[in-house]
């Protein structure tokens, strides 16, 4: 069996080839952070075995991002390993910076160039790139399947040779710094140029990993400018080779005219919200809308109706009828009604991401975040955290600052996932109708500001964040790939299915029975005094100042720990009603109901509550692994008691506002903003006023 690493930058379509070699489906994207961390699959290629290990993208093998230290630590351990080393045909010049360090470090590696584009911004001689590097150069475009076949072929053919040169090494003049080295480090004359260039660049990190004791003092006057002197003789040695290989034309790589407006300073974030905003309303309501509503009525007709009779006819024992009916049938409908909507966000953001376009929004955002110590790269996170906090937690790993890595993971879970969709549509339709997408824009948004506003506090306090480098190369804006595009959304559905099929239909059926059943085990039913009631009633009083102390609303939050999408379930169960039933507004409004609403603003206060409490417990698990036990019980503390204070204050401003008169409330609300802003000025003012070093009698601030 053939081991082969495949390595390459972020977005030249390393994972896309993974997936077209080895038939996986990975998750594909123009993002830091897709692979996180090495994947490994068997395939066979004309009867022999070939393990392909995927590796995250790297610009180089200097460890300055996860990515890269996870890349590096695993091509020092496995350099007896065959190489495809991808790049981007259209972004060779930069691409070709990692090609010249595989090289350096001795490895054998064969170089795919992805022709991702129709028009490339260079055409390439790839007989001429072959012979000026020493090492086979296949041309590839894994999206479409060409080259494949040749690539493999390459892999299975490959016999080591005695590498050609680097001519550029010489100008580096290592013997100057290769003494410094230990004797045990000098395996071979390629290793040692290898090491002499890693102390030319300052990779302390690299001899730790290697364990080899370097004093560093001691070579500071010799690694002057060590690391531009590197960097300007590959780059000189790779112009040489493009020159030589390729006809280069004007354009530049990623760039479009459409950026002029997309990024525009003053346009990008508009647009931004703009196009958000549609995707909102197309699967919302809508297209979304109808796809459920037709879902729902077909559930119902052609499984639940059926069913339920079948067992009314068969069964005569009350509770067994209760048990199929709302344990089983009711639950899982209920939640199946939403597929279509959750499927068509999963669709949206999948052709956003895959024309290129979210890319952008990293760099739009870039500037926002690092003022509340994240970075670009945190934007991706956040994002995901739209369908799942929990995978969204893992692409958090890819922080080179630690304190990033930490905030990044206790912001996500504020994000509006989709499991939380079913609660806004369901509660907020019942009370405000066609007026409710307002609702859901707001609790999103919501949820992204309390997320900065916590990141800004955790910055100012203890968690204070390192600077840190966000490079980004802006990927050309082209075509969707359907195709990729339905793998993924299929992916997600087959997730949501099986998440209905397991944790939802056994945590209804959880529900039901402590819902139906007294401490000593008889059934209740509709009668009262189950032990989800006797548990409710103990805890209701403490959300009554937010305006829903109803035992059967806060049993709901307790089964929402396991999914969100059985808060949704528990009400109707708790309720006896279903779901968009005309029913359905009449049990929340009934004061002698469990689910009871005092008022549209406690149903506000109650949306606003799900959305910032606490995570589902397969969030924290993954948050516990990521960030420590620490660190996940100070974030979930910290979400109930965010989550408490801003439904507090937005149903007490709510109630005020209605009791006040609106228009009263308003103006009385900007003088109040107006104040506290006037404050903080001069607060700030007073703090940064300088008097004059030698005047201390002076009272005027100093203009030095």
């Amino acid at each position: 069996m053939k081991r082969v690493i495949l390595v390459g930058n972020p977005n030249t379509g390393k994972t896309t080839l993974f997936n077209c070699l080895t038939g996986a489906n990975e998750h594909v994207g123009n993002w830091h952070g897709v692979t996180v961390e090495e994947k490994a699959k068997l395939y066979k290629f004309q009867g022999q075995d070939i393990e392909l290990v995927d590796l995250p993208g790297i610009y180089s093998l200097t460890s300055l991002s996860f990515e890269e230290e996870v890349g590096v630590k695993y091509l020092l351990s496995h350099q007896e390993n065959l190489v495809v080393n991808i790049c981007d045909a259209s972004n060779l010049q930069r691409n070709l910076y990692l090609t010249l360090g595989l090289l350096e470090l001795g490895l054998k590696v064969i170089l795919a160039v992805n022709q991702i584009d129709k028009k490339p911004i260079c055409k390439i001689d790839y007989k001429k790139l072959s012979q000026s590097l020493g090492i086979p150069v296949v041309a590839i475009n894994p999206s479409k399947k060409m080259g494949i076949d040749k690539l493999n072929q390459t892999i299975l053919d490959y016999k080591e040779t005695k590498q050609k040169p680097l001519k550029y090494i010489q100008s580096l003049e290592l013997n100057k710094i290769s003494c410094f080295l230990p004797q045990k480090a000098l395996k071979n004359q390629v290793f040692s140029n290898f090491l002499s260039i890693k102390l030319l660049e300052n990779d302390e990190r690299l001899f730790q990993d290697l364990k080899i004791d370097i004093s560093w003092k001691e070579i500071k006057e010799v690694q002057q400018g060590g690391i531009s002197k590197v960097a300007s003789a590959r780059y000189d040695f790779i112009d040489e080779i493009i020159a030589s290989c390729s006809s280069k034309k004007t354009k530049v790589y990623g760039q479009s005219k459409i950026d002029k407006i997309f990024l525009n300073r003053f346009l990008a974030f508009p647009i931004f919200i703009g196009i958000i905003a549609l995707v909102f309303y197309l699967t919302f309501f809508s297209f979304g809308s109808w796809l459920s509503d037709l879902l729902v009525g077909g559930l119902d007709r052609f499984v639940g109706q059926p069913l339920i009779s079948l067992f009314q006819n068969s069964f005569s024992s009350s509770w067994v009828v209760s048990f199929v009916e709302e344990g089983l049938i009711g639950g899982a409908s209920t939640i199946l009604g939403f597929l279509p909507q959750v499927a068509l966000l999963f669709l949206f953001l999948s052709i956003l991401e895959d024309s290129g376009y979210l890319s952008r929004v990293a760099f739009v955002f870039d500037d926002i975040l690092s003022k509340v110590g994240l970075s670009g790269k945190s934007v991706y996170t956040l994002l995901m955290g739209f369908g799942c906090s929990t995978t969204a937690v893992l692409t958090a790993r890819n922080m080179e600052d630690k304190n990033s890595k930490i905030k990044t993971g206790l912001l996500t879970p504020y994000m509006s996932c989709s499991a939380k969709f079913p609660i806004y549509a369901v509660l907020g339709g019942a009370f405000f109708g066609a007026s409710n997408i307002w609702i859901i824009l707001g609790l999103y948004f919501l949820g992204v500001i309390t997320a900065i506003l916590f990141s800004f506090i955790l910055e100012k306090t203890i968690l204070k964040s390192k600077a840190q480098s966000f490079i980004l190369e802006f990927p050309p804006y082209h075509s969707v790939s359907f195709k990729r595009v339905l793998k993924i959304l299929w992916d997600n559905i087959k997730a949501f299915l099986i998440r209905v099929g397991s944790v939802i239909l056994a945590m209804n059926v959880i529900v039901w029975l402590l819902s139906n059943f007294s401490f000593k085990f008889s059934f209740v039913g509709k009668m009262g005094g189950s032990m989800l009631e006797s548990l409710g009633k103990i805890l209701s009083p403490i959300f009554i100042p937010l305006g829903f102390g109803s035992w059967g609303l806060v049993s709901a939050l307790l089964s929402g720990l396991v999914a969100k999408e059985v808060i949704v379930s528990s009400i109707a169960m708790l309720g006896h009603v279903e779901i968009g039933s005309i029913a359905m507004l009449g049990a929340l409004t009934n004061p002698l109901s469990p689910v009871y609403f005092s008022s549209p603003y406690a149903v506000v206060s109650y949306l606003v509550f799900c959305l910032l409490y606490f995570p589902c417990l397969a969030t924290i698990s993954v948050l516990n692994k990521e960030i420590g036990v620490k660190w996940t019980f100070f974030g979930v503390v910290s979400e109930f008691i965010i989550a408490y204070l801003t439904s507090f204050i937005i149903y007490s401003l709510l109630r005020f506002g209605a009791w006040f008169g609106w228009g009263k409330f308003v103006l009385i609300l900007s003088v109040v903003i107006v104040i506290l802003l006037s404050i903080i000025i001069i607060i700030k003012r007073i703090k940064n006023k300088k008097k004059c070093e030698y005047c201390s009698n002076c009272n005027r601030s100093c203009k030095n």
